[in-house]
């Protein structure tokens, strides 16, 4: 399993430079703002369309909830992107055991409530125009493998141009009070009910 590296420096200069191109190229970046337990880890789940996801939520995870940020990759991304590893990126080496190993992992980081994990749910890029978003059953397996005391967050983000030649993006967040029985049909309706929702304040804004 591939781990998370730790170095101040490299981890300041990215947290600084995410910002810096987020700011660059595009002309807006906007997000709600959302209330959460502080005592407790926070799961976000999140739609996955651009290379820009991640850095979204790093940037919003900075300004908005201010936690230690984790985020899980895929194997090849983990080594391809050298510094993801310093920005909290994990991965499975391989498949198989490997791949449970990690999911345990990311149970026990919600286990302390100074982590915020993010995960994509499709578990690979997909269009931003998809009506429904899928979930791999991993998701299940990483909460059931935490002491379920979390803050589970629903990020739907958008990408419109409208009159600008830079695009704006739009991330809309929700804070889903779980049930104490969860499942992965229920956190799916559920995420893709708020997905839906705000894909319908997307198409309401006006450029």
């Amino acid at each position: 399993m591939y781990q998370p590296r730790k170095n101040n420096l490299i981890f300041s200069f990215f947290s600084w430079y995410i910002q810096f191109i987020i700011k660059k190229d595009f002309s807006a970046f906007k997000y709600g703002e959302v209330e959460i337990k502080q005592d407790a880890a926070i799961l976000v789940l999140a739609n996955h369309f651009s290379w820009w996801d991640g850095f979204f939520l790093f940037y919003i995870n900075k300004k908005v909830f201010k936690k230690q940020f984790h985020v899980l990759v895929n194997a090849e991304n983990y080594t391809k992107v050298g510094f993801l590893k310093y920005l909290g990126a994990f991965a499975a080496e391989n498949k198989g055991k490997d791949v449970l190993e990690t999911l345990n992992y990311a149970g026990k980081l919600l286990d302390n409530p100074q982590n915020l994990v993010l995960v994509f749910p499709q578990g690979k890029l997909y269009s931003n125009h998809l009506k429904n978003i899928s979930f791999e059953k991993g998701v299940m397996q990483m909460i059931n493998a935490s002491q379920k005391k979390i803050n589970i967050i629903f990020a739907a983000t958008f990408i419109d141009f409208f009159a600008k030649r830079k695009p704006s993006a739009y991330t809309y967040l929700q804070h889903w009070e779980n049930e104490e029985y969860v499942s992965l049909q229920l956190l799916k309706s559920a995420y893709n009910k708020h997905y839906d929702q705000s894909v319908v304040k997307q198409t309401q804004l006006i450029g």
